[in-house]
């Protein structure tokens, strides 16, 4: 069974920065990651993405303060952080798509991921 799980979250004073983790439990070469947030009451919401070429995409009013990655050697996927704005708190995601001819979906949408991690907590304190 393939599973995700992040690390890395935590509280931070406003302005600063984190690094979030996601450990896949295969190789991701090839693959598709992305990062998503969640705040309650609020839908899910994509922050950024990577595809397997390395092209990234990131939310339009966080662009310029993410950066995704990955390391495939470890098997692991990345979103850092920084200028964390009070408004970015918020349980966050990791998802992973295998290699596939043809997705529909958007990268920065839910319905485009079939693994998913548990979630970490980011706070930012203002």
């Amino acid at each position: 069974e393939i599973q995700l799980k992040e690390s890395g979250g935590g509280s931070v004073q406003s302005g600063g920065s984190l690094r979030l983790s996601c450990e896949v439990s295969v190789s991701i070469r090839d693959w598709s990651m992305g990062w998503f947030r969640q705040v309650p009451g609020q839908e899910r919401e994509g922050v950024a993405a990577i595809d397997f070429n390395g092209k990234t995409k990131y939310l339009d009013s966080m662009k310029g303060r993410l950066t995704i990655s990955q390391d495939n050697a470890e098997n692991r996927f990345y979103l850092d952080m920084n200028s964390l704005k009070p408004e970015d708190t918020a349980t966050y995601y990791c998802a992973a798509d295998p290699p596939r001819y043809y997705n529909a979906y958007d990268a920065l949408t839910s319905p485009y991921y079939q693994y998913w991690g548990q979630g970490t907590q980011v706070t930012v304190a203002s």
